[in-house]
């Protein structure tokens, strides 16, 4: 960036010397938004105009990184009420394909359990559990975790009674309760059954589950799990104004917390202010309309090229899928890139899923390109080998996902997912499995193949329940994918063009 100013600084000094008073000229600066023009040292009607539109673009595509917690679990929140028609505190039960397809990256094989409680309109509210082995998590708007639940948290998967205070609540420590202090009004209490016989765990442990509200002088009428359904719904962030909508929502019904004070300055001068409705005028529109493209745009490459987390193994393309804590805080900072990188693509968290304990808990590692650094795509054919003795206690699963929506990919096949608990997943003589994502299945592999949709980018997390020690050691390690298959071969119905 450079003034170009060396005819002027001749003529100041001519004048100067002369002894006459000098006229400032206008001076033009060349900048990456463009040329910006000063009259007597000040920018000009035009040039404020610039910056000050420039000012509010470079907030919003940050405001837009900085709300993608709160707006994705927004989401869900409005199909909790709208499409399923559930009640606060109601629990629903996500149980196949078609029912977890709006979730953001969830684990094809798990069943899942979860319900959304708005505490000022509930009061204390109970999540109750029956003893069994599912992992869960109680999380604030912003996806803080406030607790673990199950074999990971307090009552250790022999059951309990998590009694979930709104925030200034006076704190109460009734006996037989595990009692959570929430910081905000909105929180999700949500498990996963783990045992191995799905159907068993869904019929013995699901009847257990219960929440009810809670004061002094006793507790409110149970609410068993309800089953979610069949219904079209997503919880992925909109696009457009309907993002800041979203967003906005958020600003107006949670408590405003400290660390966000100074984005909260900044989205002031694009119409969302805490106590004030959002009525954007039409520059403000134009801008935010265009924030929420470069927002996303940033908010991909800071996910599926985590310029903050290194190979998990050297050498290859994996990486930790979940890069940010449970607090969202590091020792200095607290965590922007890193909590967008996973809820851009993801929902929930827990400490569960970060555990350091060798047969605890869970971890994600991710693959978003091949082993020639190339994104995954659809049309082509890709082989990983899985060595022998996968780390995990429990079970592995790999599951592809679709690179826009970040849900399960949606293919003629119905199943996005190869797992250890797959009855008929082939294993080569030494105990490694192969397995094969693309349009076709190679021939005799269809058992140990997953379908890709031609034209469509999809990504994929390989999951370790209980992982055990060669899992954090490093002993054990997977490869890059491999093509086998060039889309350059493959038509758009998935068959082979000869």
């Amino acid at each position: 960036m450079k003034i170009r100013s060396s005819a002027l600084t001749s003529a100041l000094l001519i004048s100067s010397f002369c002894g006459v008073v000098p006229t400032l000229a206008q001076e033009t600066l060349d900048t990456r938004i463009g040329k910006l023009t000063f009259e007597s040292g000040y920018p000009s009607k035009e040039t404020v105009q610039k910056l000050y539109d420039e000012m509010d673009f470079q907030r919003a595509t940050q405001a837009y990184i900085w709300g993608i917690p709160a707006v994705g679990l927004a989401e869900w929140r409005l199909a909790h009420r709208d499409v399923f028609k559930a009640k606060s505190g109601e629990m629903l039960s996500y149980l196949d394909f078609a029912e977890k397809l709006g979730i953001l990256t969830p684990n094809y094989t798990t069943p899942y359990i979860a319900t959304f409680v708005d505490l000022q309109e509930s009061g204390p509210m109970v999540v109750e559990l029956p003893p069994g082995l599912m992992a869960g998590m109680i999380l604030d708007a912003w996806q803080r975790v406030l607790a673990d639940l199950g074999v990971v948290g307090p009552d250790q998967g022999k059951g309990g009674k998590y009694l979930i205070l709104p925030p200034g609540h006076e704190m109460v420590k009734p006996e037989g309760y595990y009692v959570v202090q929430s910081p905000g009004r909105t929180v999700l209490a949500g498990v996963r059954l783990l045992d191995a016989d799905k159907e068993k765990a869904i019929r013995e442990l699901i009847p257990g589950i219960k929440t009810y509200k809670w004061s002094p002088t006793g507790t409110g009428e149970v609410m068993p799990v309800r089953h979610a359904g069949d219904k079209k719904w997503s919880q992925m962030p909109p696009r457009g104004m309907a993002y800041w909508d979203s967003l906005n929502k958020v600003v107006q019904s949670e408590p405003v917390m400290e660390r966000d004070r100074l984005i909260l300055a900044q989205l002031r001068f694009l119409g969302i202010e805490k106590g004030k409705p959002f009525n954007p005028g039409a520059r403000q529109k134009k801008i935010l309309e265009e924030a929420v493209v470069v927002g996303e745009a940033m908010a991909k490459a800071n996910t599926s090229d985590k310029r903050v987390e290194p190979a998990f193994w050297p050498g290859t393309n994996w990486k930790h899928a979940l890069v940010v804590s449970v607090d969202q805080r590091a020792p200095n900072y607290d965590q922007l890139d890193e909590r967008a990188a996973w809820f851009y693509e993801a929902v929930v968290i827990s400490k569960a899923m970060l555990t350091q304990t060798p047969g605890v808990g869970q971890r994600y590692i991710a693959a978003y390109k091949d082993r020639d650094s190339n994104w995954l795509s659809g049309g082509n054919t890709y082989k990983l080998h899985i060595p022998a003795n996968p780390p995990a206690k429990g079970f592995w699963s790999v599951t592809a996902y679709d690179e826009g929506t970040r849900q399960m990919v949606v293919t003629e096949q119905g199943r996005p997912d190869l797992s250890s608990r797959k009855e008929d997943l082939v294993k080569n003589q030494d105990g490694s499995v192969d397995v094969y994502f693309g349009p076709k299945a190679p021939k005799g592999k269809e058992a140990n193949w997953v379908q890709t949709e031609p034209g469509k980018g999809w990504f994929t997390y390989f999951r370790f329940y209980g992982p055990t020690e060669a899992f954090f050691d490093k002993s054990w390690a997977l490869s890059d994918f491999q093509k086998i298959g060039s889309e350059s071969t493959v038509g758009r119905s998935g068959k082979q063009v000869k």
